[in-house]
């Protein structure tokens, strides 16, 4: 029993559940709302929110890559080690174009941790892997759940009087190098207990870069892996416009509290942590296509219709159909490009699937915000809305599933 706890499985789940809930409360619902109140404009607050993903669409295929050749512990250390130390930095924040630059270097730890951790699960899985990386996305997001309506509490107790000051947003961001800390705790458990990658033998700067071109080439001349992340992206462009445009629509629209707007945030993370394993499970069993296909669509309606409504209670159910409509993508797009690739380049896929998944995270807050520079939010939501739906049937006639490759599971238990 005490092996099972401390397993290295267990304590990924953990490391992953203490990195999320840290990165959670500096971006939703704290980091739009400190943008607004260091006097950014909506296109502005959309270029902040997404501006840590950017950095993920250059970096997310290297790390990937990398891990693939250096090992997956090393490159997971790292990124946790940018998780604990960059919430401390939002302490000396002032002003707009600080705050951006923090993101985009805050931005590392997602871009590293994203593929590697994934492709550790995949490495092990086997025939299982939507249902085990379901369970494992599962576990790390209600780091999510917990860290949203956490951050927007947080802002409400500090400012009771509506109002929010610097100082309150530095005690927000202080919180969450604590929870960071936490995760690099359990890392640095995990990392100094797996001896394997510390005894590999040294790799020559020509040995890495073949390895490192191979992996990437693979992973990138696969249509079927392209289309397939693609519509983890665009469905991420909708969480994006929504993580960035949720909170400032129910405050300043809806007029909602700060806690409030963190509670419909948390209530889509809530829906799509409970569906994961399901949808994980029944694709590993039926396929993977036709839950891809209807999730783009149980994202796009609910999505539409939320500027439609002022009411709490309502958004609160768009919110949460929405994170159903989550589940059902990324519980199988992510094992389905898995299954496209070499398991030794695992990690080169799932760099691949991360980095066009930001691509669409980060475009989702900034195409928003454009949008809503011009428009109003029911044709602004509305157009994304079509977005999904157009890629959806993109995705129904060029991807072919055929059949689902079965390894061998071993490794991380």
């Amino acid at each position: 029993m005490t092996n099972k706890l401390l397993s290295p499985y267990t304590t990924l789940c953990t490391i992953g559940f203490f990195a999320r809930l840290s990165y959670a409360m500096a971006r939703t619902p704290i980091l739009p709302l400190f943008a607004l109140t260091l006097g950014a404009k909506p296109e502005a607050i959309g270029f902040v929110v997404g501006a840590s993903t950017i950095t993920g669409i250059f970096f997310k295929l290297p790390a990937g890559t990398l891990s693939d050749i250096y090992g997956r512990y090393k490159m997971l250390f790292i990124s946790i080690l940018i998780f604990a130390l960059t919430p401390f930095v939002y302490y000396l924040v002032t002003n707009y174009w600080q705050l951006v630059g923090i993101r985009f270097f805050h931005g590392l730890a997602t871009s590293i941790y994203g593929p590697v951790s994934m492709a550790m699960i995949a490495d092990t899985a086997g025939g299982q892997k939507g249902e085990r990386l379901s369970w494992f996305s599962s576990i790390t997001i209600i780091g999510n759940l917990v860290g949203a309506p956490l951050g927007g509490y947080i802002l409400y107790y500090l400012g009771k009087n509506g109002s929010h000051t610097l100082a309150h947003f530095h005690i927000a961001y202080f919180i969450c190098g604590l929870f960071g800390l936490t995760s690099l705790a359990f890392t640095s458990k995990l990392f100094l207990s797996r001896n394997i990658e510390t005894r590999q033998n040294k790799i020559s700067l020509i040995d890495t870069w073949q390895k490192f071109s191979k992996g990437i080439k693979e992973a990138i001349s696969d249509y079927r892996v392209l289309i397939t992340s693609n519509m983890e992206g665009i469905q991420n462009l909708s969480v994006g416009a929504l993580e960035a445009f949720l909170p400032v629509y129910a405050v300043t629209v809806a007029g909602l509290t700060a806690f409030e707007a963190g509670i419909l945030w948390g209530a889509q993370i809530v829906t799509t942590i409970l569906a994961k394993p399901v949808m994980g499970k029944i694709s590993d069993r039926y396929g993977r296509k036709p839950i891809i296909f209807s999730g783009m669509w149980v994202c796009a309606i609910p999505f539409a219709c939320i500027p439609l409504t002022h009411n709490f209670y309502f958004l609160l159910f768009l919110a949460s159909v929405f994170g159903i409509g989550e589940a059902f993508v990324t519980s199988s797009s992510a094992a389905m490009v898995a299954e496209f690739c070499k398991e030794q380049h695992y990690g080169a896929a799932m760099g691949t699937f991360g980095s066009i998944f930001d691509i669409g995270h980060a475009s989702g807050p900034i195409l928003a915000g454009l949008l809503l520079a011009h428009l109003s939010y029911l044709r602004s939501f509305s157009i994304i809305a079509i977005i999904l739906i157009l890629a959806s049937f993109v995705f129904l006639v060029t991807v072919y599933e055929g059949k689902v490759n079965v390894l061998k599971s071993g490794g991380i238990t």
